[in-house]
């Protein structure tokens, strides 16, 4: 039931006085007025009372609208001069310093200084040769747009990606409520599994998931001898299946990716339509913030095959390639639209990182 009225707590008050000062005999007396079950509860009727007797009112206080003392002028100067002093200090930390309470402090940040929290992103290093080789090939990749606009839809990004069957559970966010302690454990693996992924993503699909195994089946890493059998075995039938004839073809400066017999086969099937280190075209190091698997690809599929937990490696290999087949090619041009717009802010910035796509100035 709503706030009462005034009317309606002095229409209590007369009705406690009318029926023996019983507090029982004013709830039944209520119920013509309100029913069953809408009518005043009997703490809220004996809450009335008092507060008539004691105060002679049947209005609430009106208490002014004026901050917590704790929300003082002097304190919110404070934690101001104390985020001047220093941005990245923790709520806990700095309240500890300045004698407030953690509540009164993030209160005074939030809603005195009108401040929010950021979260740091995290880029790759760059080192000081790498920023000519990333200006570079901004200036490559943009002039073949501009002689081809489609050109980067003709190329096909390729990167592996390790997942963790991840068996940890973490102790400060699981809580077991009973009434004596558990002697509940949970055994985890001392090198949990995980399997290896590769793909090649273009604005028309993706090829792949490709799973790296050994003969028994059993997961392993990536080498050169495995990476030219899946280039052999796996990517050249997919791109003849595909017709992807005049199709480009980007690899990071892995080391398995530029072996020797790796190069020569790869170039023996794209020849100068390569993007590699020791490649015709040269990828710059350190970049994954242009590669449109590091950027998307990884980060979207593992948000999304972890939802049910995956208690095997089957299971969760079975969830990528149900993710990676379900993303529809709408989204993946819009991806390749993405990385067009990455290679202007890049050679804007001469090849340093592309802080106006990271924090979208």
């Amino acid at each position: 039931m709503e706030r009462l009225t005034p009317q309606q707590r002095l229409q209590i008050v007369q009705l406690y006085y009318e029926n023996q000062r019983s507090v029982t005999n004013v709830f039944r007396a209520l119920r013509p007025h309100y029913g069953q079950h809408n009518r005043p509860a009997l703490n809220t009727i004996r809450h009335t009372i008092n507060k008539f007797e004691s105060e002679y009112s049947l209005v609430d206080n009106s208490r002014p609208n004026r901050p917590r003392p704790a929300r003082s002028i002097k304190n919110i100067a404070a934690v101001a001069e104390s985020v001047r002093e220093n941005r990245d200090e923790l709520i806990r930390h700095r309240s500890q310093q300045l004698g407030l309470s953690y509540g009164t402090t993030w209160s005074i940040l939030r809603k005195d200084l009108h401040l929010k929290a950021y979260k740091i992103q995290l880029v790759q290093e760059l080192r000081p040769n790498d920023l000519p080789a990333r200006h570079r090939f901004a200036d490559w990749a943009l002039e073949k747009i501009e002689e081809d606009p489609l050109f980067s839809s003709k190329i096909l990004f390729s990167d592996e990606a390790h997942f963790w069957l991840n068996g940890y559970v973490n102790k400060q966010n699981c809580r077991i409520w009973d009434e004596e302690q558990s002697e509940q454990v949970q055994e985890l693996p001392l090198h949990p599994e995980k399997t290896t992924v590769w793909c090649g993503l273009w604005a028309g699909g993706i090829i792949g998931p490709y799973f790296f195994k050994n003969d028994d089946g059993r997961n392993v890493t990536v080498n050169g001898a495995r990476y030219r059998t899946m280039i052999s075995d796996f990517l050249l039938p997919e791109i003849e299946s595909n017709d992807l004839y005049d199709i480009w073809f980007q690899q990071d400066g892995a080391t398995c990716h530029t072996a020797r017999e790796t190069m020569t086969l790869l170039r023996s099937h794209f020849g100068e339509q390569l993007i590699s280190r020791l490649g015709p075209v040269s990828w710059p190091p350190r970049s994954c913030d242009i590669t449109p698997l590091d950027f998307f690809l990884w980060g979207f599929v593992k948000s999304k095959v972890y939802a049910d937990k995956p208690a095997t490696i089957e299971a969760l290999e079975a969830n990528i390639t149900r993710v990676i087949h379900d993303i529809p090619v709408e989204m993946l041009e819009r991806v390749i639209e993405s990385w067009t717009f990455r290679m202007d802010h890049l050679k804007r910035s001469c090849g340093q990182h592309l802080n106006e796509v990271i924090f979208k100035k």
